[in-house]
């Protein structure tokens, strides 16, 4: 818990904030193009082992080294497990046949389903009726969207559709574990955590999808590039920042804003279109998770804590 006394800190934070709802609002479009001519594996093995690169390459710039103990790197690993190798994986593989948008909308869930384990785990941040009402709203959403495929009995889209909540969960377990490295420069779990994403999927790639064979486009190659240093390193960077700063739920705010940012950018980019149930869950959606993250607003308030 940290409290910024300067409303000059708490604006620069909360521009940080949109920028990452900018930099995630934008990977859902990279991913669709990725995907298209490069298997989910091999996309998010490269994708973490780029970012890893990257990281590690500005880590030795500033004169930081990665800590040595067993303790941390046990616990980059399980960072990894939770915030990179299951749900960039999940995702990639859900964009095989739903829209950008929609992923946008579904993955945005993530403060809902970081205050209800919040709730029933850690017991970390204070609960309130209106987060209540926010989780009510955003499972309204929810049902609304993947529900009528549901209905229909429509197969691997609604697979694809529930891959992308469990991908949600893992980000919400993530935001909380975020919390053991507030000792550490941000970089520092950033970095770590790509390269343990790196070795936990390459050695997959190199045996479901035998990279060698490929022959992936320009588009994707570019969407690779763009979605690992902007997306990914970048992004993570301030993630972390984020964490220590605004809170667990704080730190998903970012996810009510990159919702209308993630859909007006596949609607450009691939002319996507949502339906009109889609419209209605996504209203939902975003009013519930602006119910669980606008911080509300206090008299002569000095300092924002979180």
């Amino acid at each position: 818990m940290i409290a910024m006394t300067a409303p000059r800190s708490l604006t620069f934070e909360l521009l940080l904030l949109a920028l990452l709802a900018t930099l995630w609002g934008a990977s859902y479009t990279f991913i669709k193009l990725g995907v298209a001519t490069i298997p989910p594996v091999t996309f998010i093995a490269a994708r973490t082992l780029i970012a890893a690169f990257i990281l590690l390459t500005v880590l030795r710039m500033r004169g930081l080294r990665l800590p040595h103990d067993r303790t941390t790197w046990k616990r980059f690993a399980i960072q990894a497990a939770l915030n990179s190798v299951m749900p960039f994986t999940l995702i990639a593989w859900a964009e095989l046949t739903i829209d950008a948008g929609l992923a946008a909308i579904l993955n945005s869930t993530t403060p809902i389903f970081t205050f209800l384990l919040t709730l029933v785990l850690t017991r970390h941040e204070p609960s309130s009726l209106r987060k209540f009402f926010g989780v009510l709203a955003g499972m309204i959403g929810i049902c609304l969207i993947i529900g009528v495929e549901a209905l229909n009995g429509v197969g691997r889209e609604l697979l694809a559709q529930l891959a992308m909540l469990i991908a949600t969960v893992s980000y919400a377990g993530a935001a909380i574990f975020g919390r053991n490295f507030k000792d550490l420069d941000p970089m520092m779990p950033a970095a770590g955590s790509m390269l343990c994403g790196a070795v936990m999927l390459i050695p997959l790639s190199l045996v479901i999808d035998q990279p060698w064979t490929l022959s992936p486009s320009t588009s994707s190659l570019l969407a690779l590039l763009g979605l690992a240093v902007f997306s990914t390193a970048l992004a993570f960077c301030i993630f972390f920042r984020l964490v220590n700063t605004l809170g667990s739920v704080g730190t998903t705010a970012q996810a009510y804003l990159r919702v209308p940012i993630g859909v007006a950018i596949g609607a450009l980019f691939l002319s996507e279109r949502l339906t009109d149930t889609a419209w209605i869950g996504l209203v939902c959606v975003v009013a519930g998770v602006a119910a669980m993250t606008i911080p509300p607003r206090k008299r002569n308030a000095t300092a924002v804590t979180s």
